[in-house]
């Protein structure tokens, strides 16, 4: 889902961006990744870290218990040994009460194990719940921004993958790693009460083994974190390849967009690779030295020896030997949990990543604090500092509180629409410098200039994709910052040249321009919608589906870019919206479709305050005005006669780079003149905004 949030490149410059062979190097450290990851782990998990401690504990007493065994086998043993070695009878109520002891330990130590397990396992569904629940409150009041500038794999994997990543960590790792630890520890303390040599020779291969682990252990926090970044670059260099494939088709550079990605592929498998290798050889090795075969060796030859010299007995070198078998598994349950450590570390930063986008501040709405618990920080400038020190995701500029707050909602009586000093800056670029310019209601309004002047950052704060740093944006005299999203969007309306759609219906596709507050109050019809479709020149290729309006986007059909264009125009009819924001969408169109889409936009920009960015000079030569931009400044504002006459040289040079010399007013694009009087077409059962 992500699109261009600036400016619209050509093709030949977006072919040129695909295919920079510049490598992809995260800012920061893989070892500060690592850190950021655990510290946003910490945070994640606040909510259930009470649980998790309390887990913790109880596994601590089932792992002490874990020794009454030992302890009964000890005792029984001593009692046989004995009575055997005395040729006396068994005292069998002994033998019964050390039966009993040991059952009812056993009993107790799986009962308490299993209630660790069921709170851990609750605590996971309560975090998940909640951490899902502030992600999609987050996202919902996301500015639409973040959306373009945001890939939607990064959102569905913290919904759905990162958060599942936690599992492990929350629903397991606190009782059993605490288990493996506490356990075997319990066991060798008894080792040692025993016999101090026994217990010597329970751990005898130990010191080895754990010189070998923390040698091949060193680095796997930082290792990890760059295994995540050079996963996200093929994924990223994938999508890139994916979604410029057309435009590098036609300029013969399928085998260069190809090789940034398999650049980055090999890259990946190269690293992961040589990461291995080494890893394996020092694991094989560290796990051989606490082998069963090696345990038994030495605790069963070192054993009879002190047996041989009368230190201890047979059963006691038995019930160590059996103490020393249970080392491995607990080690390879550290192991699992460390490896589960480091990888719920970079879900959680990828997770604290989303939990601190930035959000418009909604008219009478403290947004800043009803997101708290698991969401992070936001600084002044509306960026997350793990956004900063980690992802650098696209900062976008958002109202501080320097910024006036609005606390009372304002809803416009007329649709004139103002910029008044409007400044707007991405990060420390700045893209829109102190802009001001009026657009009359049922006019239509041209924003031209080179790539990277500003003008499709202008028109999408109409839209309040974002909030300006300075200056206002105002429709009927009301700042757009006063009035509730939900009454904006009944204002506004947008057609962009990357279609949004969902994996849905076309029906529900184009439904979901309908704003459900019609005169009449009746909810959408199939009527409508396909008065919608026809006025945007779709529904004769809809009806000739299958399923027709029902055709499910994506499983029953793929639609071509011109014919997804046009699903998009029909639901902006459908919203009968006063005033439109478009982003020329014919600069990307196939040609055999560039005229449907044409007819398209003429019928949804009758009678509407039309604010245009407009790639193709020759398609605006109507609009009531023409605003040049350059270098995110207006130079210029007139129509195309008025802007000719003075020789404005900035509209000049745009002309001649469209490769155009055009002399009069005349136009065959989608823009009526000021002077045109045509029927607004009947989409929905909604009034007309003229």
């Amino acid at each position: 889902m992500t699109t261009e949030t600036t400016e619209t490149k050509s093709p030949e410059a977006e072919a040129n961006l695909l295919f920079d062979d510049a490598k992809i190097t995260p800012v920061d450290t893989d070892a500060a990744k690592h850190h950021s990851g655990q510290a946003a782990l910490k945070k994640i998990t606040r909510p259930v870290a009470g649980t998790m401690l309390a887990a913790r504990v109880l596994a601590a007493i089932s792992g002490v218990l874990a020794v009454a065994p030992y302890v009964a086998l000890v005792h029984l043993g001593a009692l046989l040994l004995t009575a055997f070695q005395t040729h006396t009878p068994v005292d069998s109520r002994q033998v019964w009460f050390i039966l009993g002891l040991l059952i009812d330990a056993y009993l107790a130590r799986v009962g308490i194990y299993m209630l660790a397990l069921a709170m851990t396992h609750f605590a996971d569904v309560r975090l998940s719940r909640h951490i899902q629940t502030q992600l999609l409150d987050r996202i919902a009041h996301a500015p639409l921004s973040w959306f373009t500038a945001t890939n939607s794999g990064k959102i569905r994997k913290a919904v759905q993958d990162d958060t599942k990543q936690l599992h492990m960590l929350v629903a397991h790792a606190p009782v059993e790693v605490t288990a493996a630890v506490v356990m075997p520890l319990s066991l060798l303390v008894y080792a040692f009460i025993i016999d101090w040599r026994l217990g010597l020779l329970s751990i005898a291969t130990l010191p080895v083994f754990a010189l070998l682990y923390w040698i091949m252990m060193r680095d796997m926090g930082p290792k990890t974190a760059e295994m995540d970044t050079k996963l996200g670059n093929v994924g990223t260099t994938m999508i890139e390849f994916v979604t410029g494939l057309a435009v590098v088709k036609a300029f013969g550079r399928v085998g260069h967009a190809h090789s940034r990605y398999a650049k980055a592929a090999k890259e990946f498998a190269d690293f992961y690779v040589g990461w291995c290798k080494p890893l394996l050889t020092g694991n094989a090795m560290a796990l051989s030295v606490v082998s069963i075969a090696v345990l038994l060796f030495v605790n069963l030859c070192g054993g009879w020896l002190l047996v041989r010299a009368g230190y201890v007995s047979a059963v006691d070198v038995l019930a160590t030997t059996l103490i020393a078998l249970l080392v491995p598994y607990s080690l390879q349950v550290l192991s699992m949990g460390t490896w589960a450590y480091q990888l719920a570390g970079a879900a959680a930063l990828r997770l604290q990543d989303t939990l601190d986008t930035p959000v418009l501040p909604e008219v009478g709405s403290p947004i800043h604090e009803g997101l708290a618990g698991v969401a992070g920080e936001t600084t002044m400038a509306g960026t997350s500092k793990s956004q900063k020190s980690v992802n650098h995701v696209n900062d976008i500029s958002l109202a501080d509180q320097s910024k006036p707050q609005f606390m009372t909602p304002r809803i416009p009586r007329s649709f004139e629409v103002a910029f008044r000093d409007v400044s707007f800056s991405y990060g420390e670029v700045l893209a829109v410098d102190n802009v001001s310019l009026e657009l009359q209601p049922g006019t239509v309004t041209a924003l031209v200039g080179p790539s990277g002047s500003g003008k499709s950052t202008l028109a999408t704060l109409l839209a309040r994709f974002a909030d300006p740093d300075s200056g206002a944006v105002t429709i009927g005299g009301v700042d757009l910052r006063e009035i509730p999203s939900r009454e904006l969007y009944r204002l506004v309306s947008f057609v962009l040249q990357d279609p949004q759609l969902l994996r849905d219906t076309i029906a529900h596709n184009i439904a979901l321009g309908f704003s459900g507050i019609g005169a009449d109050n009746k909810p959408v019809s199939l009527n409508d919608i396909r008065a919608a479709a026809r006025a945007a020149q779709i529904d004769d290729y809809i009806q000739s589906l299958p399923k027709g309006y029902d055709t499910v986007i994506g499983v029953d059909t793929n639609l071509s870019g011109g014919q997804a264009q046009r699903v998009a125009i029909a639901r902006a009819i459908l919203a009968d919206t006063p005033i439109l924001v478009m982003d020329e969408a014919t600069a990307m169109s196939d040609p055999d479709c560039e005229a449907e889409i044409q007819a398209a936009l003429s019928n949804l920009a009758r009678g509407r305050t039309v604010l245009v960015v407009a790639h193709r000079p020759a398609s605006i030569l109507g609009a009531a005005q023409i605003a040049v931009m350059d270098h995110g400044r207006l130079v210029a504002c007139g129509t195309h006669p008025q802007l000719l006459a003075t020789h404005e040289p900035h509209y000049q040079k745009i002309l001649q780079l469209a490769g155009q010399n055009l002399k009069d007013g005349t136009s065959d694009g989608m823009a009526p003149r000021e002077n045109e009087s045509t029927p607004k077409p009947a989409a929905t059962s909604e009034g007309s905004h003229s």
